[in-house]
């Protein structure tokens, strides 16, 4: 599991926004890989996130939100590889397949590629649900 601490900003049902503690993970805290000063560039302002809230937490509670281990890697592979993998497939396929005018038809192969993998992407989100992956709330950091 990837972890990481918050403080629980808002309550909405089954649902919490929570505003993490830190911009890095718990692994490096923001020192190792580089994607605190990333985010500090990119993002000025506080990131808030929506996770699920099956313990309770109330506003202000210190949390500890987790993830899967292998979430990530998949909604990486099924946002941007997919698509990028089926727009290669299809610019080959539309290039292999023309008789003429091999530039148009790779074109017209890869925008049929492109609009496949945001179909599939779609689909497989009606199909599965959105919360499947989402983070949540595994326990209330102990007040010591």
């Amino acid at each position: 599991m990837l972890e990481t601490s918050a403080t629980v900003v808002q309550v909405e049902g089954q649902l919490t926004l929570v505003k993490p503690d830190q911009s890095g993970c718990e692994q490096c805290q923001g020192k190792g890989c580089g994607a605190s000063k990333l985010s500090q560039l990119f993002c000025r302002t506080t990131r808030q996130f929506q996770v699920e809230n099956s313990i309770h937490a109330n506003v202000g509670d210190k949390v500890i939100v987790s993830i899967g281990d292998g979430e990530i890697l998949k909604g990486v592979g099924l946002i941007y590889a997919l698509p990028l993998l089926l727009l290669i497939v299809g610019a080959i396929l539309g290039d292999n397949l023309a008789i003429a005018q091999r530039d148009l038809y790779s074109a017209v192969g890869a925008v049929t590629g492109l609009a496949a993998g945001f179909i599939i992407i779609k689909l497989t989100l009606l199909r599965h649900g959105r919360n499947r992956n989402r983070p949540f709330i595994a326990r209330k950091v102990s007040e010591e």
